[in-house]
């Protein structure tokens, strides 16, 4: 078929017409078994859990991503024809941008201890599917992409922001997908006027016209406030430090003790030699069968955080980011005392997670504004911007039921913490 059509619960219908060059490169590449793949890498990792409605993909968010490049250029074209040239860079880049996710996405990333830039770039410089079908359509476009995806590198600066900047089709894209999957209402945004307030400063990099100033400024906010609400969720952050507690004590106990597969072996336990074959191999699908297997055959330790994953007999947490770093740690030691007193084991039902975030980073990329006669810093002409360019720290101390009211009374001991303790 000419034509292809995906129906988006985001965007609605994004087509696509192979008569046109670089919306047929779109169709090719995701037909490819790497991007496939992205089906089953759910877009918000373990915070299904938390939010029922959050099993989106990264497929789906992929494809979102390209639909927004598709607009952003399309207004950018009206300021500068030679653009052009670069729709096929674009659109690949916004299309794979993603195809080098671990399994359950950013929590894969942790637990894995590794960079999805980095397999991105190596995936499109070395699968054949990707890399043959780029070159296809131009000689370098494959080392172009595979450079702007993981390095940040492009020689035009327009593009490599709507790839990746403080203001891309990416963040567009999932601040919205994921607040429509998750029931929140935070993640709204002025998308049309947003698109339309980009502008191409003297120097041809990206910038926002004054009149996006509020969109922008809102779409700051709310980013601020999904992370607070569903990506730090307590819950979101209890989940993952389980999913981490089950590939840490894996990886501890060695192949003699656990079984794995043969992909997830070398996953577990030859990450520095993970072949393209095997890294594709391993996906939410394969992950989540070990960790049944896990549960149902492993040793206590790691069957222990599998089940409370699969039954989500999740622990809970009690916000302690109001306390300095020495009292939380203090504070840790003195719940693993607790729950050893209770008859469980302390490492693998207490631990400390602390994060810091930023809403806006001035001196990564600054947005700047440009009204055709002035060129100026984002921060400078907005004192929201200023303050959400401060760092935000949030410590949340995971402990098992049995400790809690000990804990509680413990803290209550000093001072009131905001404490959150309960699951939903």
């Amino acid at each position: 078929m000419s034509q292809r059509t995906y129906h988006d619960p985001l965007h609605g219908a994004i087509g696509l017409d192979r008569a046109l060059p670089a919306e047929a490169l779109a169709i090719d590449l995701i037909d490819t078994a790497p991007f496939q793949r992205l089906r089953r890498i759910r877009q918000l990792g373990t915070a299904y859990l938390t939010f029922q409605g959050a099993e989106s993909s990264r497929f789906t968010h992929s494809l979102g991503v390209l639909h927004l490049a598709r607009l952003a250029l399309d207004h950018l074209l009206r300021l500068e024809p030679a653009l052009v040239e670069h729709r096929s860079a674009l659109y690949a880049a916004a299309l794979l941008h993603d195809i080098g996710h671990a399994p359950f996405s950013h929590s894969g990333e942790e637990m894995f201890g590794l960079r999805h830039e980095s397999w991105s770039g190596r995936l499109i410089r070395e699968h054949p599917a990707l890399r043959d079908r780029l070159e296809a359509e131009r000689p370098g476009l494959a080392v172009e992409v595979a450079d702007l995806l993981e390095h940040g590198r492009h020689p035009c600066g327009a593009i490599k922001a709507l790839v990746s900047s403080q203001l891309d089709c990416d963040r567009l894209d999932y601040l919205l997908r994921d607040s429509l999957s998750t029931g929140t209402s935070y993640g709204q945004l002025d998308l049309e006027r947003i698109l339309a307030s980009l502008t191409l400063a003297p120097d041809g990099n990206l910038a926002v016209h004054p009149k996006g100033l509020m969109a922008v400024e809102h779409y700051l906010v709310v980013r601020q406030l999904m992370y607070r609400t569903v990506y730090n969720h307590r819950l979101n952050v209890v989940s993952t430090w389980l999913l981490m507690r089950a590939i840490a004590v894996a990886r501890r106990l060695g192949p003699t003790l656990v079984w794995a597969d043969g992909p997830l072996a070398h996953w577990l336990w030859h990450p520095q030699s993970l072949t393209i074959e095997d890294y594709l191999a391993n996906d939410d699908i394969r992950t989540g069968y070990h960790l049944a297997r896990w549960r149902e055959e492993g040793p206590a330790e790691l069957a222990e955080p599998c089940r409370r994953l699969l039954d989500r007999q999740l622990l809970r947490a009690t916000d302690v980011s109001d306390r300095p770093s020495g009292e939380r740690l203090e504070l840790l030691a003195e719940t693993r005392g607790l729950a050893a007193a209770a008859g469980l084991e302390p490492e693998g039902c207490c631990g400390l997670q602390q994060r810091s975030s930023r809403g806006y980073h001035i001196y990564k990329g600054g947005l700047r504004l440009w009204d055709g006669r002035r060129l100026e810093a984002l921060e400078q002409r907005s004192d929201l911007v200023d303050t959400l360019a401060r760092a935000q720290q949030s410590a949340w101390l995971i402990h098992p039921v049995e400790v809690a009211p000990a804990l509680a009374q413990r803290l209550l001991q000093e001072r009131p913490v905001n404490s959150s303790t309960g699951a939903a």
